[in-house]
C-alpha cells in the first residue's frame, strides 16, 4: 500500500513484520541513541526477524564502517553482520566512482567510514587538499570532535574547482544528552564559505535508495525511521510504505503539520509496532475515529475527544490535520489535542 497525497495513517489487519519482507530500519533515534539501546527496540527486532522478517540498517551516519555498526548491534543484543548494514557513506562512494575515474584521489572530511567505502570503489582518500589529482571531496559526519580546520581543507579544494560530494544534510543527529549538530550543519559551514552545492547521496535522495535495493534485494520493504525529512521522505521518494516511531527527533506537532512527502504510513510509538497491526482510522461524522478517540478540524484549532490508547488519539488527529491541509502544511493548533494524549 504506497501512498501520494496520504490523508490519513493507514490500517493493517496483519501485523507489519508478516506484511512485509523487509525492514530498512535507521539506526540513530530508532534502534539506539547515545550508544544505547532505546526502549523495546531489542526485543522487537528479535520477533521480528524470528518471525520472518529480513532487518536491514539503513543509516545516514557515516562515520562508523558497517563492520563497526554491526559489532555495536551485536553488543546491544541485536545479532547483526556487516552486510545488513547500508550506510550513506557507501551510497555517495558509489556515487563518486561513477563520475570520477578509478584510482582517482578524494580529499576525505569525515570518519573511517568514508575511508573504507572509498576504497571498496576502488578510490584513494587523502588528507589534504594540496594533494596533486585531487578529483573530489567528500563530506560526512566526523563525530563531535571533527576539527575546524577540516572545513577549511574541504573549501580550499572546492574554491579551487574540485566537486564536492556530501554524504547527507542532515541537520541534527539524536544522542543520549540530546539533539546535537549533524552532517548538515557542517555541510552549511563549508557551503557558505565556497558558495558551492554539493551532490548529495543520503536519505531521502535516490542515490540512497539505489544503494538500500541494490544490496538487500527487498520485494515488500517497509521503511523505519524517526526523521520526517529523510527516512519518511526517503520512504515517499522510492514510493515505498513507512512506519514513523517517535523515539527520535519527530514528536507528534511535527506530525500534524508533515506535508504530503513528509507523512508516514504508518505512525506508532516504538519499534513494537513491527509486532502489531495497525488500527485503521474512519471517518466519523465531520471528523476522524480511531479506538476510542475522535479529532475534527474547527474553528482553527484541531480538537480531540475521548478516551484509550494515546497513539489512537494521533492517529486521528494526524487524519483531521492532514485533511485539512490537503497538499499543504496543517495551521491549526493542535497543542491543547496533544497535551490530552501526553504528546
Amino acid at each position: 500500500m504506497t501512498r501520494q497525497t496520504r490523508t490519513s495513517p493507514a490500517g493493517s489487519e496483519r501485523s507489519l513484520h508478516q506484511a512485509y519482507d523487509t525492514a530498512l530500519l535507521d539506526l540513530d533515534g530508532v534502534v539506539y541513541a547515545g550508544g544505547h539501546a532505546i526502549g523495546h527496540a531489542v526485543d522487537s527486532l528479535a520477533a521480528a526477524r524470528d518471525g520472518g522478517m529480513h532487518l536491514a540498517y539503513v543509516t545516514n551516519n557515516a562515520l562508523r564502517t558497517p563492520d563497526a555498526v554491526a559489532a555495536h548491534l551485536g553488543e546491544l543484543g541485536i545479532p547483526t553482520e556487516a552486510d545488513e548494514v547500508i550506510t550513506s557513506a557507501q551510497a555517495v562512494a558509489r556515487l563518486i566512482a561513477e563520475q570520477v575515474a578509478p584510482g582517482s584521489k578524494v580529499l576525505v572530511i569525515g570518519g573511517e567510514g568514508l575511508r573504507v567505502a572509498l576504497r571498496e570503489r576502488g578510490l584513494v582518500p587523502v588528507e589534504s587538499a594540496e594533494e596533486e589529482g585531487l578529483a573530489a571531496v567528500v563530506q560526512g559526519y566526523g563525530g563531535p570532535d571533527l576539527a575546524w580546520g577540516r572545513f577549511a581543507e574541504a573549501s580550499y579544494a572546492i574554491n579551487r574547482g574540485v566537486p564536492w560530494y556530501a554524504s547527507n544534510t542532515d541537520l541534527t543527529i539524536p544522542g543520549a544528552r540530546g539533539i546535537a549538530p549533524g552532517n548538515g550543519a557542517a555541510v552549511e559551514v563549508v557551503r557558505i564559505a565556497t558558495g558551492a552545492e554539493p551532490q548529495v547521496a543520503g536519505k531521502p535522495l535516490p542515490p540512497m535508495h539505489r544503494e538500500t535495493v541494490l544490496r538487500t534485494g527487498a520485494r515488500r520493504p517497509l521503511v523505519v525511521g524517526d526523521r520526517l525529512d529523510t527516512d519518511i521522505e526517503g520512504a515517499f521518494n522510492g514510493d515505498v510504505d513507512s512506519l514513523l516511531v517517535l523515539t527520535g527527533v519527530t514528536d507528534g506537532a511535527q506530525l500534524l503539520r508533515a506535508e504530503p512527502k513528509y507523512r508516514p504510513t504508518y505512525v506508532d510509538r516504538d519499534l513494537r509496532g513491527l509486532l502489531t497491526g495497525q488500527p485503521e482510522v474512519e471517518p466519523a461524522g465531520e471528523g476522524f475515529r480511531c479506538g476510542g478517540w475522535t479529532a475534527r478540524a474547527g474553528d482553527g484549532v484541531l480538537e480531540l475527544k475521548g478516551e484509550g490508547e494515546p497513539m489512537d488519539g494521533l492517529r486521528a488527529l494526524c487524519a483531521a490535520a492532514w485533511t485539512s491541509a490537503g497538499e499543504g502544511s496543517c495551521g491549526l493548533d493542535g497543542e491543547k489535542a496533544l497535551a490530552l494524549l501526553g504528546l
